[in-house]
């Protein structure tokens, strides 16, 4: 926490925040993330090393409750908002978390599933807290009793003394859940040197974007995300100042955030670009400033870059990462002007390897899976000893799943995936997961999910389907069940029944078959 305590008494006066047209001062967020801390510690008994799970959009509630559990001493869980009841049982039960600070949009989900899990105590975020304005929030779902509002935690903590925790590097930080290949879905446990490292290594490879006090950011990637939580801790690091986008989608609020507020750092997804740069509402935000457009989560498709590049005059510098990495390992540096098409160059202190099936080093200009060490890399996933066994090398190097490509000059190309995951507008779905759901449903007997090219989100979700005998189902009960069970971006885009799935002789799935297929 030294990190976010400097910034705050050097940049003491400077804009941190803004959203809705507010803004917050690095002082009002030391304040109000102090007052956390104290409420958390005293009140609720939070002790260093307690899982606390965070579910909210990115409005100003985010920050201040992140930054108050971590000066508690806690470790965050990062929850996506938009879980579904299963989805969300799952990492509280996993992470054991007994304290969830929650948007109260999302309470509803939360009151479905509390009672198969540890949460012992809610705080609720509305959307006006940390704020002057008065803005009408989702009520809170009045099955959870004895829930506060994080606006009567402000208060009550503001009177209370914090004490100061003695943090190291190993210490936890975040929870970040990753999808899971042969189960559920992980938990990477990132420590506070794995992000103070990831900070600097961004910091150094993009110098003139990261100047103290000059730097003016979109905050539209989710916070919930490690991207967008890098990214943001890198920009309060230098006395940045964040423009908090709670919807993305919503275009005309988007672009009045923006608009003339002299931005010079654009972080995003391939979608969102894509999607602003054939929107005419965005040939009126101001790009004067801009110094840098970085996309992450998936490739950046040229004819965006070109698209972004026509509008602002810069091309879309990639870069490549993974939760279970702080994210970022690779990215173009700065001063490269063209697109490149490629993931850029090893961050500092970073050393990558491509390896063959039998863990050798392949030659430059050959295809291998991406290997990585580095003081971003995570120690491991939560409470998964076999997992980890398989997810690291014998020396040490975490094993991507991704096959790259290093070229002469030393940037790398992702090719291929040697695991089945999918990439749907930045977000990492695993066809295991979606297969459970669909097949959970009456009338289906298999089924196989693959991911398939898709012009807006990168790849869309298609699924195989094969009947039970007799059954009468399609589309819509498929559908139906699939919008119950998984957040939005996992909903299939495609369903096709098929008389039977390709097998090989043991049995396994053959998805590459289906791709061809």
């Amino acid at each position: 926490m030294a990190l976010f305590e400097n910034a705050a008494a050097t940049y003491r006066d400077n804009v941190a925040l803004e959203c809705f047209g507010q803004r917050m001062t690095f002082a009002a967020l030391e304040e109000k993330s102090r007052a956390v801390a104290a409420y958390l510690q005293n009140e609720l008994g939070v002790k260093k090393g307690d899982r606390v799970a965070l579910m909210s959009p990115n409005i100003l509630g985010f920050p201040i409750a992140m930054m108050g559990i971590l000066r508690a001493g806690a470790c965050q869980v990062n929850v996506n908002p938009l879980y579904t009841p299963r989805e969300l049982e799952h990492q509280l039960q996993d992470s054991g978390a007994e304290t969830i600070v929650i948007f109260s949009g999302s309470t509803p989900v939360l009151a479905e599933i509390i009672g198969n899990t540890p949460v012992k105590r809610v705080i609720t975020i509305d959307l006006a807290d940390g704020g002057d304005l008065s803005l009408p929030s989702p009520a809170v779902d009045g099955r959870l009793s004895d829930t506060i509002a994080l606006a009567d935690v402000l208060t009550a903590g503001a009177g209370m003394p914090h004490a100061p925790v003695d943090i190291t590097g190993e210490d936890l930080l975040f929870l970040q859940y990753t999808g899971g290949t042969t189960g559920p879905s992980k938990g990477a446990v990132l420590n506070h040197r794995n992000l103070v490292a990831n900070v600097e290594q961004f910091k150094a490879f993009i110098p003139d974007a990261a100047t103290p006090a000059g730097e003016v950011v979109v905050g539209a990637l989710p916070l919930y995300h490690i991207f967008g939580l890098m990214l943001m801790l890198s920009y309060v690091s230098v006395g940045g100042r964040m423009i908090l986008i709670p919807n993305p989608r919503d275009i005309d609020a988007f672009h009045a955030a923006i608009k003339d507020a002299g931005i010079t750092v654009f972080p995003a997804v391939n979608t969102l670009f894509a999607g602003l740069a054939l929107h005419p509402g965005t040939k009126e935000v101001d790009f004067s400033r801009l110094k840098v457009s970085i996309g992450g989560g998936a490739a950046i498709i040229e004819t965006v870059s070109k698209n972004w590049k026509a509008l602002t005059g810069q091309h879309i510098t990639e870069g490549y990462g993974l939760s279970e990495t702080s994210p970022l390992l690779t990215i173009v540096p700065l001063g490269v002007a063209d697109f490149t098409g490629s993931c850029g160059l090893p961050v500092s202190s970073t050393d990558i390897k491509l390896l063959d099936e039998n863990d050798q080093i392949v030659p430059l200009g050959e295809r291998g899976e991406i290997c990585a060490a580095g003081p971003q890399v995570m120690s491991g996933y939560w409470n998964k000893p076999d997992a980890n066994k398989a997810a690291f090398t014998s020396d040490g190097y975490f094993r991507t799943g991704d096959i790259g490509v290093f070229d002469e000059q030393g940037y790398l190309r992702i090719v291929d995936r040697k695991k089945d995951m999918i990439i749907v507008s930045g977000f990492n779905v695993f066809p295991n997961e979606i297969e459970a759901v669909v097949t959970a449903v009456e009338g289906v007997a298999e089924c196989a999910c693959i991911g398939i090219p898709d012009e807006k989100t990168g790849e869309a979700i298609s699924i195989f389907v094969v009947k039970k005998p007799g059954a009468q189902i399609g589309n819509e009960q498929i559908t139906a069940h699939c919008r119950k069970e998984m957040t939005a971006y996992k909903m299939p885009r495609k369903i096709t029944f098929v008389e039977e799935l390709p097998k090989s002789a043991v049995g396994k799935i053959l998805r590459r078959e289906l791709r061809d297929h």
